[in-house]
C-alpha cells in the first residue's frame, strides 16, 4: 500500500478516518492524500463574474486555513500528507481523484444513513462506494488503531465473484488477516439445496486455487444483508469485505446494492471491492 485517499469535511468523522489512515500509513509507509470537496454557493451564479471570482478566492483561502489547522496533529508527525482541494459538487467525483493519484485505498468514516435519507438521498459514503474502482474502507465510530485479525467475504460463489475475491484476498493478505468466505442462503427463487451449495462452492474454490485453504461458512436468513451482519456479530469478525457492482444486477445481488446496505448498517469496518 503506497497511497491512501481520505476525504474530509473537518468533522469528527473526518478526523476518525484521518487517524485510521495515519495508523495504516505508519504501518505500510504510505502517503496520505487528504481531499476536501469545495462547494461554491449557488447564490453567486446570478451575479457578476468578478464577484464569483472573489467569492471563490475567499472560500479557497478559508479552506486552506481550515486544512492547516485540521492537519496540525501529533499523529501525522511522521506521515507524508498531501492536502488537495477540489471544486466538485459532490463526492461522486472522488474516484476520479483516486484514479489520478493512483491510490491504493479510499478511507472514510461514516455514521450510515437510515430511513428517508437512505431512500431518497443516500449518503456521501454510498456515492463513493458505488463509483470507486479501487477498494474503499469505511469505518464506523472510533478510529482503527490495531490490525484486522478476522474478515468475512460475502459472495454467492458464481464466476462473477472470482475477481472480487482475488482483490479481497490481496487486501486480507496485506492486512495479515484471516479471510473467511460466507454464503447466505435466502428463501425464494435464489434458495439452494445443500447439494447445490456444496457443488457451487467446490467449483468456485477450485477455480480460484484455494481448495482446502479457506474456511467457508453458510448461514440462512431472510435477506443477504441480515445474514451478513448477524454472522459478523456471532463470528467475532472485525472486518466485512463486500463486492460491489454499482447498481448492475447480477446473480444473487439483483435487488439493489447489498454492499451499500451493509456499509450503511454495519457497526464493523467494511471494505468494498469493485466487481
Amino acid at each position: 500500500m503506497k497511497k491512501i485517499i481520505v476525504p474530509v469535511d473537518f468533522t469528527l468523522h473526518s478526523e476518525n478516518a484521518l487517524r485510521t489512515a495515519a495508523f495504516f500509513a505508519n504501518t505500510y509507509k504510505a502517503e496520505i492524500v487528504v481531499v476536501h470537496m469545495l462547494e461554491t454557493s449557488n447564490s453567486v451564479i446570478s451575479v457578476s463574474n468578478s464577484y464569483i471570482n472573489e467569492q471563490i478566492v475567499f472560500e479557497l483561502k478559508l479552506t486552506e486555513k481550515k486544512f492547516k489547522e485540521f492537519l496540525d496533529k501529533p499523529y501525522l508527525k511522521d506521515v507524508t500528507v498531501t492536502p488537495i482541494i477540489k471544486h466538485h459538487k459532490s463526492f461522486s467525483d472522488l474516484h476520479k481523484v483516486a484514479e489520478d493519484e493512483q491510490a491504493d485505498l479510499i478511507l472514510l468514516s461514516s455514521k450510515g444513513a437510515t430511513g428517508l435519507k437512505e431512500i431518497f438521498y443516500g449518503s456521501n459514503t454510498e456515492v463513493v462506494v458505488r463509483n470507486s474502482t479501487i477498494p474503499v474502507l469505511v469505518i464506523k465510530g472510533l478510529p482503527v488503531a490495531d490490525t484486522f485479525k478476522k474478515a468475512i467475504f460475502a459472495c454467492d460463489f458464481s464466476d462473477d465473484f472470482i475477481e472480487p475475491f482475488k482483490k479481497a484476498k490481496a487486501m486480507a493478505d496485506l492486512f495479515n488477516c484471516e479471510l473467511q468466505l460466507l454464503y447466505v442462503n435466502t428463501p425464494g427463487a435464489k434458495f439452494r439445496t445443500t447439494r447445490e451449495k456444496k457443488d457451487r462452492i467446490a467449483r468456485f474454490l477450485e477455480k480460484v486455487g484455494e481448495t482446502g485453504n479457506l474456511t467457508v461458512a453458510e448461514v440462512s436468513d431472510f435477506s443477504i444483508e441480515e445474514g451478513i451482519l448477524e454472522f459478523a456479530k456471532t463470528n467475532e469478525s472485525d472486518l466485512i469485505v463486500m463486492p460491489t457492482h454499482g447498481k448492475h444486477g447480477i446473480e444473487h445481488f439483483l435487488e439493489g446494492s447489498i454492499a451499500e446496505d451493509v456499509v450503511n448498517h454495519a457497526l464493523l469496518p467494511v471494505l468494498t471491492v469493485k466487481m
